[in-house]
């Protein structure tokens, strides 16, 4: 299983640090799923767009039958998401 480690706000860019705080705000630390890709900025503040839209947007699914998919799929993958 791939590790990649996170970048902790205080060790951000300053480009960083704005999207920790839009994304993650109040803590300053957005979900891990989102963080992974903090060594690109541009690709982190992508996929944040596209995760909302999966997770929240309109959709025959519920929000719990969405996060149900994500569990199963994460298992099967032996992904501790």
């Amino acid at each position: 299983m791939a590790y990649i480690n996170y970048i902790e706000y205080e060790d951000a860019s300053p480009e960083l640090r704005v999207l920790y705080e839009e994304l993650g705000a109040p803590e300053k630390t957005p979900a891990n799923i989102i963080r992974i890709a903090g060594y690109n900025p541009t690709v982190m503040e992508a996929h944040s767009y596209f995760y909302r839209s999966i997770m929240f947007g309109r959709s025959p699914l519920s929000r719990a039958q969405r996060e149900m998919i994500g569990v199963v799929v994460s298992a099967v993958n032996n992904c501790h998401y």
